[in-house]
């Protein structure tokens, strides 16, 4: 298919801010040949639609975009980051109030990690804050099974390759031992498919708990496990143009996650 216009926007993106999922989720479609403008058929995603006109998904209308909002949503453990399981595991989507309208998770928790995972209904956002290029930290609280010291978190600093990927520098503070098990707080950067479990792994320690409490300047703060809050669009736009990350998002100066045992 021709590219219409010029000078409109990418029809994958067109898509993904209309909230009905995320940028790739779009380019998937338009491969599936789902997607049609003005009643023909899509076959690139850097197809660009001009003001007046159509897109349909699977013949129907796109409708028109809502203002992009976001949310903080304490993920409990046990909850699939997807829409569709083909496990039929319950899914974080199928767990959120009916009320919401229809979102997107920015990043990914496994179904054993828990903690903060912000949602918006705007696809292109989401991509925007979960690239690595935006420099967000993630924060987590880790607990470890394993002899660990501070030494041998020290060792995640500079950046480590674990069978042929490499993995940024990563902070990590040890908290608290007792016995076999510690309590250590580890910030990443790029966020890649189980980073964290994978250096502790190579650490020679296993994950029994690990807490996502910061993403950004968004905080889980005291927010409890299974609760939606929606971020007043003034505070996150706010962020996102000043980008700030060391400001935190939900919590007061000293708030964290409060005592976890």
């Amino acid at each position: 298919m021709p590219d219409h216009n010029p000078e409109g926007d990418r029809i994958a993106k067109i898509i993904a801010r209309a909230g009905v999922c995320s940028r790739r989720d779009a380019e998937k479609l338009i491969a599936e040949r789902r997607v049609s403008l003005d009643g023909e058929t899509v076959t690139t995603p850097g197809t660009r639609v001009g003001v007046h006109q159509v897109v349909c998904i699977d013949g129907r209308p796109l409708a028109e975009p809502e203002h992009a909002r976001l949310w903080r949503y304490h993920k409990p453990t046990g909850l699939v980051t997807t829409h569709r399981d083909p496990e039929g595991r319950p899914t974080v989507f199928q767990a959120l109030p009916k009320t919401l309208p229809r979102v997107v998770s920015i990043g990914r928790l496994d179904v054993n990690s828990e903690g903060l995972l912000l949602l918006t209904n705007d696809g292109a956002l989401a991509r925007r804050l979960e690239l690595p290029a935006a420099g967000w930290t993630r924060q987590y609280r880790v607990r470890l099974f394993g002899k660990v010291s501070q030494t041998d978190l020290d060792r995640l600093a500079e950046g480590i390759a674990i069978d042929g990927v490499k993995y940024g520098p990563v902070i990590a503070d040890l908290e608290r031992s007792k016995g076999m098990y510690s309590w250590a707080s580890v910030g990443i950067k790029e966020g890649k498919n189980r980073e964290v479990k994978r250096l502790m792994e190579h650490l020679g320690l296993k994950v029994a708990r690990l807490i996502r409490i910061r993403f950004g300047p968004f905080h889980l703060g005291q927010l409890e496990p299974g609760t939606v809050e929606e971020i007043p669009a003034r505070v996150w736009k706010s962020e996102l143009g000043n980008h700030k990350p060391e400001k935190t998002i939900g919590a007061q100066k000293g708030e964290g996650l409060g005592e976890v045992k």
